[in-house]
């Protein structure tokens, strides 16, 4: 059995025609894009083209608008850190409690070092954003509100062009990590009242490495990366021309396939999450009515799912947790407890993340694997065990609560 791979929210393969495109870049067109002899205006060019494929994705304005940088962590601290230096008398931050770590790291930071005030917004239990909570955040003090676009654990959409206009209601900049939605959900960026954008090319089917952030004609912007001249003195240092190309190529492959290829993705999602959730006891995470086509986070009662990743991994599904453990500690995935998810169902929670790569063959597949997997750790735990005795015998669950 091929290996199927079904993590695709935290990485996706570079797609082939990508590669095919870069491969030249590491070897006949290995000039820098900032000489001026022949051998640097083909990179140049190629760099433009790049450029130009994104800000069509996107729906920029101007291909300008676009810097190219390492990728959305790098984009997101640019930005944030940027905001606050060039707003005289404003020092607050609006985020929400579900954003990446790129996020939430970088502002608990400036909360403990530079005495930022931070407001974490709230969701439901939907994983939808508690609105009138952001509205009263916002303030005249505030710098920069920054929400995402598309939740990486539940694929829950944020109404970021609304949430845009009231930050400039506010007087703040908005930024939106679109690292999960850029290639996913149309775009218009011009359209909008966003400032800034995140986005990732190892999402998208490009390479890592590279990723770049949107930054609206006219919005002040202090680098954080100071160099050269390169991408016009916002971001110092030689352009990433091998990944810069493989980023346009996979820009320019979305662009083209994205709605026939997301309706495709979307159905064999759906179709998954409707084999999964006869087996009974496991419920979808997160809003299933408004939610990135590609991703199903799926929870499992009474059950670990670091186990059940185990027993998938063996059988060759690359699945990951939707309770995601933080490093050196148990403690289940930040968006799943601001969800207030029930804590029978905290820990067993699994994500599903597919992409144009995965087939029907795929989720008959894993259709075919799991319930004998569920039924195996079922049978051993000792939290399901307990509970289907409390089932078979309804007294005895009146005596545990009496």
């Amino acid at each position: 059995m091929r290996p199927i791979y079904l993590d695709n929210n935290a990485t996706t393969r570079a797609d082939p025609a990508v590669v095919a495109a870069m491969l030249p870049y590491f070897s006949e067109q290995f000039g820098n894009a900032s000489s001026a002899h022949a051998f640097g205006s083909e990179v140049a060019g190629a760099v433009k083209q790049a450029r130009k494929s994104l800000q069509a994705l996107l729906g920029s304005a101007f291909d300008h608008e676009i810097v190219f940088t390492s990728g959305g962590t790098e984009s997101d601290n640019a930005a944030i850190l940027s905001a606050l230096d060039n707003q005289d008398r404003r020092d607050e931050i609006v985020t929400t409690a579900v954003e990446h770590p790129a996020i939430l790291s970088l502002v608990e930071y400036l909360a403990a070092s530079r005495g930022i005030k931070a407001h974490f917004v709230g969701v439901d239990s939907r994983g939808r954003l508690d609105i009138e909570a952001y509205r009263r955040a916002l303030g005249p003090r505030t710098a920069i509100a920054s929400v995402m676009w598309a939740n990486n654990e539940t694929g829950a959409l944020f109404p970021v062009e609304r949430l845009a206009v009231m930050a400039h209601e506010a007087g703040a900049l908005f930024h939106t990590d679109a690292v999960q939605a850029v290639g996913k959900v149309p775009l218009d960026l011009k359209a909008t009242a966003i400032d800034m954008l995140s986005l990732s090319g190892h999402k998208l089917h490009g390479p890592k490495g590279i990723g770049a952030l949107y930054l609206r004609k006219g919005t002040k912007f202090n680098p954080l990366i100071r160099g050269g001249p390169q991408e016009r003195r916002r971001r110092g240092g030689t352009e990433n021309v091998p990944a810069i190309v493989g980023l346009g190529k996979a820009a320019e492959l979305a662009l083209t396939q994205m709605q026939d290829e997301q309706a495709g993705v979307r159905a064999l999602r759906d179709r998954l999450e409707y084999g999964i959730l006869k087996l009974g006891n496991c419920s979808v995470l997160g809003d299933a009515d408004n939610r990135l086509p590609n991703t199903s986070n799926i929870a499992f009662e009474h059950l670990e799912g670091e186990a059940i990743l185990h027993h998938l991994n063996r059988a060759g599904i690359a699945a990951s947790l939707g309770s995601a453990c933080a490093s050196g500690s148990m403690e289940p995935s930040h968006v799943l407890r601001a969800m207030n998810v029930p804590m029978a169902a905290l820990r067993g929670a699994i994500r599903f993340s597919l992409s144009r790569d995965n087939t029907i063959d795929d989720v008959v597949c894993v259709l075919n694997l799991l319930p004998e997997i569920i039924a195996r750790l079922r049978a051993s735990s000792p939290s399901w065990q307990e509970r289907a005795h409390i089932t078979a015998n309804p007294s005895r669950s009146t005596e545990l609560t009496s």
